[in-house]
């Protein structure tokens, strides 16, 4: 298991993205799961930076763990901020146009879909968000 630590803000999701992407690369992951992870960071990471800690900035950690059989990844994100559970959403109705979907949830949705596994939990003033993806 690796593991960064890093101040949660948006312009560090490159980073973030690099560091999980190392792991994967080594171990001969396909261009479209890594494109499919790509977009789970960018999200996750994405609102742990702009919610956690909202106004004030503060860290992230993010944890890479290789599984054998099947062969996967897990990988979790931990944050001290505001307690926040994303899979309680309602996931959006992608039937309606974009004009009458509410704001928000499309992207924990996507997410859902195209990771293998996913879940939450708060944990001694923490929120431990994992997914895992079969590689």
């Amino acid at each position: 298991m690796k593991e960064l630590t890093i101040d949660a803000t948006v312009g560090n999701i490159e980073s973030v993205t690099d560091f999980v992407n190392t792991q994967l690369e080594e171990r001969g992951c396909s261009p479209k799961v890594l494109m499919q992870i790509d977009i789970a960071i960018d999200e996750l990471f994405g609102n742990i930076a702009s919610y956690a800690y909202n106004p004030e900035v503060g860290p992230a950690t993010v944890r890479v763990e290789l599984v054998e059989d099947p062969l996967s990844v897990v990988i979790t994100f931990i944050d001290h901020g505001v307690p926040y559970d994303p899979l309680k959403k309602e996931d959006p109705n992608i039937k309606l146009s974009a004009e009458e979907r509410e704001i928000g949830g499309l992207g924990i949705y996507m997410v859902k879909k195209t990771m293998d596994g996913i879940s939450y939990e708060y944990k001694d003033g923490q929120n431990i968000l994992k997914i895992t993806k079969k590689i």
